[in-house]
């Protein structure tokens, strides 16, 4: 995907959340001319991020070690590291060296966006990491029986056989009236040319970027290219029964304007890869109608899917073989205008 030919670089953010976000800041890190804004979700409340969060009232660091470990050029000794887990220590035991490190930073420089930028000078990273607000707050989801779920963790990962669907989802902030967004993260988003979403969890991972107030009215005023990474598999709890259809609509719905291009993938995984996800109530997203999705969207339709890897999820090689080039077309648009303005000039 490197061209010989020198370019400006192309200003992109992404925006999401979890192992999705690595995965897709893996397919993006190695492309020349990219200039890379990742926007963090700041909800996640599970493993050792959640203990940290209830123990010491620190922001969760989970996400944004990911998208650290993505970005870094030492990341294969870098995740060896500081993912390992601790076994040993009543208050160390299970949580990770990364979560505990950034931890660390934050603590002593007193800021957890100073944090962030400490432990990505430390590992060299290529790009910025935007926290999308350094407020705390609670994820709530409604669901359609009127029943409310409080904090990522509870919404991501039910109890029971059964669960009404998720009506809808807000911030809960702890210390203010309203959560507010990290000021750069408005900066990024008045600037890029394009914004990719996801792939990951739509309402636990996505979405909640774009209940910080100031996200969604950005993203309705920007110029940028919108490119959604979608799902592999629908999720119990959470997307049950969803086609690419409804993805796209509830993330439009979030988004407040609709999306320009839609990665999809169209590799069905082995059947013993989907008889294991049935066990969990999980089946491939389909897609309805995919000429009608072709006519409203760029539709760059592709296998996506990581054969080396026991679970189903995005493979970063294909991601980039796939994505790169729309992203790259973008690039050649953008300095086509440039040099027809300033013949113009």
């Amino acid at each position: 995907m490197r061209s010989n030919s020198p370019q400006r670089p192309l200003s992109i953010a992404t925006i999401g959340g979890g192992s999705g976000h690595f995965v897709l800041l893996s397919a993006l890190r190695d492309a020349d001319h990219l200039a890379i804004s990742a926007i963090v979700s700041m909800t996640d409340s599970g493993g050792s991020t959640g203990r940290l969060r209830d123990e010491l009232g620190i922001l969760p660091p989970g996400d944004i070690l990911k998208c650290v470990l993505a970005l870094s050029p030492y990341r294969e000794l870098a995740r060896k590291l500081l993912l390992k887990r601790f076994t040993k220590g009543k208050r160390l035991s299970g949580h990770s060296a990364g979560n505990m490190l950034l931890t660390m930073l934050s603590q002593y420089s007193g800021s957890f966006s100073e944090g962030i930028q400490g432990l990505a000078q430390m590992l060299d990273v290529e790009g910025e990491i935007l926290p999308v607000t350094i407020d705390k707050s609670t994820l709530v989801a409604e669901l359609t029986s009127g029943e409310r779920i409080f904090g990522e963790s509870a919404i991501d990962l039910p109890r029971g056989d059964q669960r009404e669907k998720i009506a809808n989802v807000f911030l809960v902030p702890h210390h203010a009236e309203q959560v507010r967004v990290y000021p750069p993260v408005i900066e990024r988003i008045n600037t890029v040319e394009a914004i990719v979403l996801g792939p990951g969890d739509l309402f636990t991972s996505i979405i909640p970027n774009l209940l910080v107030p100031g996200v969604k009215e950005a993203i309705k005023r920007s110029k940028a290219k919108l490119v959604y990474v979608s799902n592999i598999m629908t999720k119990f709890g959470e997307t049950d029964g969803y086609n690419l259809e409804h993805f796209i609509s509830d993330l439009e719905h979030y988004l407040g304007r609709p999306l320009d291009a839609v990665v999809v993938n169209n590799h069905i995984p082995s059947d013993e890869m989907i008889a294991n996800y049935n066990l969990e109530r999980a089946q491939v997203v389909a897609v309805d109608d995919l000429e009608a999705i072709g006519n409203k969207y760029q539709l760059i339709y592709a296998d996506l899917i990581d054969e080396d890897s026991d679970i189903v999820r995005h493979d970063s090689e294909k991601l980039a073989n796939a994505l790169l080039p729309y992203l790259g077309n973008l690039n050649s648009q953008a300095l086509s205008l440039v040099k027809a303005s300033g013949t113009e000039g």
